[in-house]
């Protein structure tokens, strides 16, 4: 090639000097990522809407089911009392975290020894099939056992991690975890909207649908099978994205043959096996960051299921009287807030900041944001609606951002080669205490309520004063000792 060919030569001449320099193979899939990642000029945009895509396929199906699921479980007539529908219901809505918590580890070994695609298209696929069933219920069983294996089969949000910080440059690894935890927030918002417009739809819409119809007798399959429909379009869509991990021939060196190559070589494979027999547990900056990300998770789950009980309970025990489309609104924007400020701004404060600093100052300015919302209740008319708008817009980007700090720690706190097992570690425990969250959260509003003369933080302070604590427990574990930031990881 004659070097006046411009940028052509100019990229032959990049991958010659990255063959000669990094001992280059051929035919190992992460090789060639990092090859792209060196030759990538601007933003990944193609990258970027990969990971999105993937995660919004995922996040989809988890909590579409709650708007509808009281009467789904009316309708299986299990509950002799309709007082005990929303015991059922929790058995639904718990049995997809439960399955997650039981089988994370397991997809993450799976990402480190195959691949983390292998991994994501399963799980989309996953997807498609038991997200249709589920929608397909007729009784008690076939809805917890349909989600319990849809939890255990979808393993991908721990892979899908470490793949982003695989996929990207340095300098965009903020962003792309950004575009998981956007993807993800996102997903929780349009999710509801499928499951509480699409639901029912021969009594909603009877002119379009009628009570012969497939949707007539399945009135839950509608909203299920669109977003199933969204996940098979992006299992297909996943057979051509690249494959991060590293998979190298124990015999084959680089084109490369130089004394520095085969060293560089030997070196690579040493430490490869050296990290490949340390424990995860033994790994404190891992272990720290995952414990500080179960706090925080847990803190928000449970902020998740008072937020909407508060807001659809009457004045008169210190909720605002909204309706569930009132609330829809609200989360709706807070959404898009969500979308402009991750993908926009957190990238200048991961930079500037640091993860672990995030971290720390998301959860002490949520604390006093925490504590007006008893005040906010106190307001009406449009005055709320904007002060509530606000409050909301900040709060879900500050937990949004805590989320993602922890993401770039624990992806930083291990080699490549066990990232998939680390992510997955972090699921199952993440898992866990999100499936403890929304009950302990249900309990503590409905005790709440009970005493709203109290002398010492009657009615919905006490609630806002719980998670306030929890919230402050999270940004105690951010400083050293405990929260130890690994200073280089391969």
């Amino acid at each position: 090639m004659e070097k006046g060919s411009g940028s052509e030569y100019k990229e032959a001449l990049l991958l010659s000097n990255l063959q000669k320099k990094n001992c280059y193979y051929e035919n190992c899939p992460g090789c060639k990522v990092e090859q792209q990642k060196r030759l990538q000029r601007g933003l990944p945009i193609k990258n970027l809407i990969t990971v999105w895509i993937i995660v919004l396929a995922t996040a989809l199906p988890i909590s579409s089911l709650f708007p509808f699921l009281y009467f789904m479980v009316r309708d299986f007539q299990i509950a002799k009392r309709e007082e005990d529908i929303g015991f059922y219901a929790g058995y639904i809505g718990s049995s997809f975290m439960v399955g997650r918590a039981l089988t994370s580890v397991f997809w993450g070994m799976v990402a480190d020894r195959y691949g983390r695609k292998p991994v994501l298209v399963f799980g989309t696929m996953a997807v498609v099939v038991l997200n249709t069933l589920f929608g397909l219920s007729v009784n008690f069983w076939m809805a917890i056992i349909t989600r319990f294996l849809l939890g255990s089969l979808n393993g991908l949000l721990g892979p899908v991690k470490a793949y982003a910080a695989e996929l990207f440059h340095e300098e965009h690894q903020a962003l792309g975890m950004s575009m998981i935890t956007i993807s993800w927030g996102i997903g929780l918002v349009i999710g509801p909207s499928l499951g509480g417009f699409l639901s029912q739809p021969a009594e909603k819409y009877p002119s379009v649908f009628s009570p012969d119809s497939l949707f007539g007798r399945f009135p839950y399959l509608l909203p299920c099978l669109i977003i199933s429909f969204f996940a098979l379009v992006v299992a297909i869509g996943s057979f051509w994205i690249p494959e991060t991990l590293h998979k190298h021939d124990s015999v084959s060196v680089s084109p490369c043959d130089s004394n520095e190559a085969l060293e560089a070589a030997a070196h690579h494979q040493v430490e490869t096996e050296t990290s490949s027999k340390e424990s995860l547990f033994k790994n404190w900056p891992l272990i720290s960051s995952i414990i500080v990300y179960c706090v925080f998770s847990f803190h928000d789950m449970a902020y998740t299921e008072i937020f909407s009980l508060w807001a659809e309970s009457p004045r008169r025990i210190g909720g605002l009287s909204y309706s569930s489309n009132d609330v829809g609104v609200v989360l709706a924007i807070s959404g898009f807030g969500l979308l402009v400020f991750q993908s926009c701004i957190y990238p200048f404060f991961d930079r500037n900041l640091g993860p672990r600093l995030i971290a720390r100052v998301g959860g002490l300015v949520s604390i006093p944001l925490l504590t007006s919302y008893s005040y906010i209740a106190t307001l009406s008319g449009i005055t709320l609606s904007l002060v509530l708008n606000c409050a909301s817009v900040m709060k879900n980007i500050l937990c949004v951002s805590i989320v993602t700090a922890m993401f770039m720690l624990q992806n930083k706190a291990v080699d490549q080669n066990q990232r998939g097992a680390a992510n997955g570690l972090a699921m199952t425990t993440m898992s866990i205490f999100k499936a403890i969250a929304p009950a302990g959260g249900g309990t503590l509003f409905s005790w709440a309520q009970t005493r709203q003369d109290a002398a010492i933080l009657p009615g919905s302070q006490m609630v806002f004063f719980v998670l306030n604590v929890v919230e402050a427990i999270g940004v105690l574990l951010t400083f050293k000792p405990f929260l130890v930031e690994r200073q280089s990881a391969k």
